[in-house]
């Protein structure tokens, strides 16, 4: 391996003549091999051939401006293949999915996409913020936050933005990208209550 990755060439088994190939070798990992290496669980001169042109690709949590186009991407190829129409995704959606660190990468937004087109019965992207993703281990210093959470959140900022109002153009559902009854039925199950719209009174 090492003289093929060397010198592109090599000798075949029970064969004398020396064999010549012009191949390009593309290896990829998730390992830190240069680590490996000074903790001696990794060859050095393998490494070395290996590493002629490295290129890092950062984790999601380090790229999150990456996210709504793989969203975007996500739900429309899911939606296609499950043969719905999924043409919406509310910015409030969005901002959960951004903030959220995805400690499995792009494989778990992946699937979380395709939970999601799967639970949505109309053309906005209804995703089951339910279930618990926890915190990446990079965060350690804050508290733990789940995806319910930062629904529950969001539309606590929403509703205070809107004074409480919840219908009309301007409303709390509009801005949510949600249906009037959808906001009603996910505030009752995320415990949230309209703030309270107060009034004044000049005393004459």
């Amino acid at each position: 391996m090492l003289r093929l990755l060397q010198e592109g060439e090599f000798e075949g088994l029970g064969s004398t003549p020396t064999l010549r190939m012009d191949v390009r070798v593309i290896a990829a990992t998730n390992a830190n091999l240069g680590q490996m290496v000074s903790e001696k669980r990794f060859r050095s001169d393998l490494y070395y051939r290996f590493n002629v042109f490295p290129i890092s690709l950062p984790s999601l949590r380090e790229r999150a401006e990456d996210i709504p186009a793989l969203v975007t991407y996500f739900v429309a190829k899911y939606a296609e293949k499950m043969g719905k129409v999924v043409h919406h995704i509310p910015d409030s959606v969005m901002d959960i999915l951004v903030a959220h660190s995805w400690p499995g990468n792009i494989r778990e937004l992946q699937n979380f996409i395709e939970r999601s087109v799967i639970m949505t019965s109309g053309h906005v992207l209804s995703p089951p913020f339910d279930e618990r993703l926890a915190r990446s281990a990079g965060t350690k210093a804050a508290e733990p936050i789940t995806l319910q959470d930062a629904e529950r959140n969001q539309i606590r900022k929403i509703l205070m933005e809107t004074k409480g109002v919840i219908s009309g153009a301007n409303g709390a559902a509009a801005r949510l990208g949600v249906k009037r009854t959808t906001l009603y039925f996910r505030m009752r199950k995320l415990g949230i209550s309209r703030p309270i719209r107060r009034r004044c009174s000049v005393a004459g």
